[in-house]
């Protein structure tokens, strides 16, 4: 892709050499983030089943080098300020993306696909893939080159960490059919897999272990592979204890999330996206 070895090219420059036409190509580069042309990870056959675009990174990052800093108020009571390369995006209703009214912002070079339901307040960074049917509950923030399913539940308060750096840092990726509970947090690259149920409060990095009582297995992240959520996992918060007299005096614990079940006809009723509100 030419747009690729033009992005790979001015990465490459220095701020000084970098002229008129490298703002011209990185605005051809966010539209076609903007229409999910082009995003920072996809699907390949490897044994995550993901690869991180490493390039598409760069040129977000170019967009901030390119940048200038820029009067984005309202008024004087609602002062923004940001690089002017990253506006917040302009939907149309013809893009049928559900827009709840209350102060939700969409960051410029994020894809949002029809069918997606935002309630008020949320945020959806820059470089972030959300893919039909998925609602994205108050309170709720997609990071920057998160790549989110179609029918995803992203319940309220729920965080998708972001990344840009370093630009071959795998980002989270949420797959299709995927409930995810109010107030949990899923960072570092994790890779929750399809249909897979994340308990309210359950937190998820790569130096969390994850204990699947099921298969009698610890899930863990490596440097080579991010944690894995398995397909249909049900997560939920749990603990382990500690060793050492003081731990054991205080009945001291650390916290440790647990796949409990999968995925079954009961947890698929609980979980059901009600269409009576699309």
């Amino acid at each position: 892709m030419k747009i690729a070895e033009e992005i790979e090219r001015l990465s490459r420059l220095s701020p000084d050499a970098l002229g008129p036409e490298a703002l011209t190509i990185f605005e051809e580069f966010k539209r076609l983030l903007n229409t999910g042309s082009v995003r920072a990870a996809e699907k390949t056959d490897n044994d995550n089943g993901w690869q991180v675009n490493a390039w598409v990174k760069r040129g977000i990052l170019l967009g901030f080098r390119l940048g200038k800093l820029t009067d984005f108020s309202l008024n004087e009571q609602f002062c923004f300020f940001d690089k002017h390369t990253y506006p917040l995006q302009s939907l149309t209703l013809e893009q049928r993306v559900r827009v709840v009214p209350g102060g939700t912002a969409i960051r410029d070079g994020a894809y949002v696909a029809a069918g997606v339901v935002i309630m008020p307040p949320s945020y959806i960074n820059v470089g972030a893939y959300i893919d039909e049917g998925t609602l994205i509950d108050s309170h709720a923030l997609v990071g920057s080159c998160a790549q989110v399913g179609r029918r995803v539940h992203l319940s309220a308060a729920a965080q998708l960490g972001g990344v840009l750096e370093p630009v071959g840092a795998l980002p989270v990726i949420i797959e299709d059919d995927v409930f995810i509970g109010g107030n949990s947090g899923i960072y570092e690259g994790t890779l929750i897999k399809r249909r897979a149920v994340i308990g309210a409060g359950v937190i998820l990095t790569a130096s969390v272990p994850v204990y699947d009582l099921v298969h009698q297995k610890i899930y863990r992240a490596t440097r080579e592979r991010p944690l894995v959520i398995p397909e249909g996992a049900v997560v939920v918060p749990g603990a382990r204890s500690l060793s050492g007299s003081l731990a054991q005096a205080h009945g001291l614990a650390l916290y440790a999330p647990i796949i409990v079940k999968y995925r079954d006809e009961k947890t698929d009723a609980v979980t059901v996206l009600e269409e009576a509100l699309r």
